[in-house]
């Protein structure tokens, strides 16, 4: 289980986050692997330049400082997924670098699995990172090192011995299909199976959090939807409680219990995906389930516009023409799956004179909500 209370992080408004200086070039073999807490401080300083630049292009700013975070909460359930979605320069990686305290927050708590880490010292707050995985978009592998090499590598500088760390390195790999590419180098890999690789190297030190940022933004569509099925897979398996970092909803659709919209360093809507369709003007639906463009419509006919989720057990359609006589068409719509239901839009033509059918379509639209159906927009 993670809890963010009251989070809040700043920046320095221009220059070097914190005062940190940035690091150029490749990481040379000898560096920490990314999972371990020295590898993971390498990666931070890499990304410094490019984070800084998104937050100081999206955050609220005070005097001085840009606010990355701003009084931010969220408690993510354990083995849940919860998408964290929302505009460039909007927070998301920041929020993500705070629960492993990659990024401090400059106040508020960050309790994972019970334990405070904002409270913690250097020891413990190592002790604590080792149960944290992390998964970048740019797979982060050592090109001298095989698929083999790079998924075991956390666990040699953990200080295993060289059999329990290959055998558990070969265990991941065959867990997440590649276990017939164990010694492959990186460049001898498809960018979907360097992701791979990159989970089963997050999972080597057997983590209870898996925090994936932009993890599927380098990918195709097909691959994609590969390592999304791979994490949903491993999340029921271990009992993980995973955070995706995304600017695509697709992603959200495809993997995701919840999701949290942030907007400028706050957050300004979250829920259970299978909630969310439900709340009329809810910023969060109007991102999952976007409505379709208004359908032309025959002279003289009305358009009704509805949501309907899983939750409307009555059919739609029949209830209009039998219930009230209503003549409809169905001139456009839009299904997507959020959150294992169906919910949709539909646009229906009501045909038939204004006066004629004014007082029966407004009989319809007071049913049809009684029935748990969002009435968008009706004449």
């Amino acid at each position: 289980m993670i809890e963010l209370s009251s989070l809040v992080k700043t920046y320095p408004a221009s220059g070097q986050r914190g005062g940190r200086p940035g690091r150029r070039g490749a990481r040379r073999d000898d560096a920490a692997a990314p999972g371990e807490p020295e590898a993971q401080e390498e990666l931070r300083a890499r990304q410094d330049r490019t984070a800084g630049a998104r937050a100081r292009r999206g955050a609220p700013q005070g005097v001085g400082e840009v606010r990355a975070l701003d009084d931010v909460s969220i408690s993510v359930p354990a083995g849940d997924v919860v998408g964290v979605v929302g505009p460039s320069g909007s927070g998301k990686s920041t929020l993500a670098r705070c629960v492993n305290l990659l990024e401090r927050p400059t106040s508020g708590r960050v309790v994972v699995d019970g334990e405070d880490l904002t409270a913690m010292g250097p020891a413990g707050l190592r002790a604590a990172r080792r149960r944290i995985g992390m998964v970048f978009q740019h797979f982060d592998l050592l090109g001298s090192r095989t698929a083999l090499g790079n998924v075991a590598l956390p666990l040699e500088l953990a200080g295993v011995d060289r059999r329990e760390r290959e055998r558990r390195a070969a265990e991941l790999l065959d867990r997440v299909g590649l276990a017939e590419k164990a010694g492959a180098r990186p460049s001898q890999l498809s960018g979907g199976q360097q992701q791979r690789v990159a989970i089963a190297r997050a999972l080597a030190a057997r983590p209870s959090v898996l925090l994936c940022d932009e993890a599927t933004s380098a990918l195709d569509p097909a691959s994609t939807a590969g390592v999304l099925a791979l994490v949903r897979e491993l999340r029921d398996e271990l009992g993980l409680t995973v955070v995706v970092v995304t600017h695509e909803m697709d992603v959200v659709r495809s993997a995701c219990d919840s999701a949290v919209l942030l907007e400028r360093g706050r957050v300004v809507d979250e829920g259970r995906l299978s909630e969310v369709a439900d709340r009329p003007g809810s910023p969060l639906a109007s991102r999952l389930l976007p409505p379709p463009p208004p359908a032309p419509l025959r002279e003289g006919s009305a358009l009704l516009q509805l949501v309907v989720t899983g939750g409307t057990e009555e059919p739609v359609l029949s209830a209009l023409v039998r219930e009230h006589g209503l003549d409809v068409a169905v001139v456009g719509g839009r299904v997507e799956h959020l959150g294992g239901r169906r919910s949709g839009h539909l646009q229906l033509e009501v045909l038939g004179g204004a006066a004629e059918r004014a007082p029966r379509l407004r009989a319809a639209t007071a049913a049809l909500r009684e029935r748990g159906v969002l009435v968008e927009s009706a004449p």
